[in-house]
C-alpha cells in the first residue's frame, strides 16, 4: 500500500517534522518517518509508542500511513486517536511507554501538517529530527510485525488537571479553539473547574472555517474580544489547532502577549519559591528579565522552538519557561511540556487569588511599546542565508548584540530582533522600545541593515 520515499529535507526542521501537504511530503513519506522512527526506537530498546492525530482533513490519512510505517519496523502502537499535543504528551510522561507521535500542523495553514516526537521522554530537536532523516537516507530500516492498540487518555487527563487547580472563586470563560482539537475538553475541563463556560467555535473542523488557528496573531481574536464584551465575561482564552499555545484577552477586551502572560506567572511563582529560574525565548519583552529578577529569580533567554525551550527549561532547572508564540511550560506541579489548558487552568487559579478582575491585576504587569511579530516572506532555501549575512555583516553602533537564535541588538532604551521561521518561509522580526520614535528608529536601523545583505526583500512590513 506504501512504498519508501526520501521526504524533501526541509520539512525536518529544528523542532519538529512540517511541510505542506502534496507538496513537500505525502502519505508515503509519513510511511518512510514511520519505518525510521520504529528503526530509531529499536536502537534504544524501545518496544512501543504513542500515536495521536488532530483535526485537520489530511491527518487521520497521514497518521494511518505513519502507523503502518512504525508496525513494520516491529514496533507496537498504541493508538491515542484525535487528541490534543499536550494530551499525547501526558500519555507519554505518565504511561510505562514513553514516546509519542504526534500528526499536527499546529498553528499552520490548514494546507499544512507535520510530526512533534517524543522519544524516551525526550522531545526531539534538531540532532534528534536529523537522526530520523539519516536513517531514511542510509534506507537500513528495521524490520517486523508489530500491533496496534487503541489507548484512551481523555479521562485520565481531564481528571489530572481538575485534582491539581482549585479556584477560589468562579469566573465567566469564553473560550475560542478556533475549531481545533481541543475544543470538547477544554469545555468538558474548565465546566468541571467551575467556570461558566462561553464556547465560541468549539466545533472540531479541520477547515478552520471561522478564523486561522492561531491565537498570536491579533487579527484571531477579534471574535474572542467582541464575545468578552458582549457576555461581560471575566476573560477570554484561546487555543491554537493542537492546544499547546495559549491567548488570553481579558474582560475590557486587551489581548494579553505570552510575554506579558509570563510575567504574570513569574511573580506568582517567584513568591513561592524565591530564587528559581525561569526560562524565556529571544522574542520576549525585556521587561519580562527585569520583572523575574524583581521578584527574586534567575532568568535565563533561550532560542526559540517549543523542543528547544523545554531542553533548557531541562539543563537549567526551571520551574517555568514560555515563548512569545503562546507555548508555555509548568514545570512546578505539572510535567514540564507545553500544554495550553493546564496553562489557562493555572491562571485562573492565580487570578481567583485576588477579588481585582482581569483587567485590573493585569494592569499592575509592565507593559512597553512594541511591535507583533512581523512575518518578511522569503524563499524557504534562501531564508538560512540571509540569516547568515545579517548576522556577519550587520553593524549596530553601541547595542549589545544576541546571537542565540538570529541577531538581537539591545540598546539602552529599545531593541530589536530578526530570525529565521523554523515552521514557515519568512524572516520574523520584533522591536520594543520606550517610545514610538525610538521603536521607528531601531526598525529602521534593522531594515537598512537587511537591504544590505537582502535587497530583494520587501521591508514594508517592518517600516509601517
Amino acid at each position: 500500500m506504501y512504498r519508501l520515499v526520501r521526504p524533501n529535507p526541509t520539512v525536518f526542521r529544528a523542532y519538529d517534522i512540517r511541510g505542506i501537504i502534496d507538496e513537500s511530503f505525502d502519505e508515503h513519506a509519513f510511511y518512510s518517518i514511520g519505518r525510521a522512527v520504529g528503526t530509531h526506537l529499536g536502537q534504544l530498546h524501545q518496544k512501543a509508542i504513542f500515536l495521536g492525530r488532530d483535526a485537520r482533513l489530511s491527518s487521520f490519512q497521514l497518521a494511518k500511513a505513519l502507523e503502518q510505517g512504525i508496525l513494520d519496523s516491529g514496533i507496537d502502537v498504541f493508538n491515542l486517536g484525535a487528541v490534543s499535543t499536550p494530551m499525547m504528551y501526558f500519555a507519554a510522561y505518565t504511561q510505562a511507554i514513553h514516546s509519542g507521535l504526534m500528526v499536527t500542523g499546529s498553528h499552520n495553514p490548514a494546507n499544512y501538517n507535520g510530526i512533534k516526537l517524543v522519544i524516551n521522554g525526550q522531545t526531539l530537536v534538531q540532532d534528534g529530527i536529523s537522526r530520523i532523516f539519516n536513517i531514511i537516507k542510509s534506507q537500513h530500516f528495521s524490520m517486523g510485525i508489530g500491533t496496534s492498540k487503541a489507548f484512551f487518555i481523555d479521562e485520565a487527563y481531564i481528571k489530572r488537571i481538575v485534582s491539581d487547580i482549585t479556584l477560589t472563586r468562579p469566573f465567566k470563560v469564553v473560550v475560542d479553539a478556533g475549531n481545533g482539537i481541543a475544543g470538547p475538553v477544554l469545555i468538558k475541563t474548565l465546566t468541571q473547574l467551575g467556570c461558566e463556560v462561553i464556547p465560541l467555535f468549539c466545533e472540531v473542523d479541520g477547515r478552520f472555517p471561522n478564523h486561522h488557528p492561531d491565537p498570536t496573531v491579533e487579527a484571531n481574536l477579534v471574535d474572542l474580544k467582541h464575545a468578552v464584551l458582549t457576555h461581560r465575561a471575566d476573560i477570554g482564552l484561546a487555543f491554537d489547532g493542537d492546544a499547546d499555545r495559549l491567548g488570553v484577552v481579558t474582560n475590557h477586551g486587551e489581548v494579553i502577549w505570552a510575554d506579558r502572560l509570563m510575567m504574570f506567572y513569574a511573580r506568582h511563582l517567584l513568591s513561592k519559591q524565591a530564587g528559581a529560574t525561569i526560562a524565556y525565548d529571544v522574542k520576549c519583552s525585556a521587561n519580562l528579565k527585569q520583572v523575574i529578577e524583581a521578584a527574586g529569580g534567575r532568568a535565563v533567554m533561550c532560542p526559540t522552538g517549543h523542543s528547544i525551550v523545554k531542553k533548557k527549561m531541562q539543563e537549567v532547572k526551571a520551574v517555568f519557561a514560555g515563548e512569545m508564540s503562546g507555548h508555555l511550560f509548568f514545570k512546578d506541579r505539572w510535567y514540564g511540556f507545553d500544554d495550553a489548558l493546564y496553562s489557562a487552568a493555572r491562571l485562573l487559579e492565580m487570578l481567583s487569588s485576588s477579588m481585582l478582575d482581569v483587567h485590573e491585576q493585569f494592569s499592575t504587569i509592565p507593559n512597553s511599546i512594541h511591535t507583533p511579530e512581523i512575518h518578511i516572506p522569503v524563499q524557504e532555501r534562501r531564508k538560512f542565508q540571509i540569516m547568515q549575512d545579517f548576522c556577519t555583516y550587520a553593524e549596530f553602533k553601541g547595542a549589545h548584540l544576541v546571537r542565540i537564535d538570529g541577531l538581537r541588538a539591545e540598546f539602552a532604551n529599545g531593541w530589536g530582533l530578526l530570525r529565521a521561521s523554523n515552521t514557515t518561509p519568512c524572516l520574523v522580526a520584533r522591536f520594543e522600545a520606550h517610545d514610538t520614535t525610538i521603536l521607528q528608529h531601531i526598525k529602521q536601523a534593522f531594515a537598512t541593515q537587511l537591504q544590505r545583505v537582502a535587497p530583494e526583500l520587501n521591508l514594508a512590513a517592518i517600516l509601517a
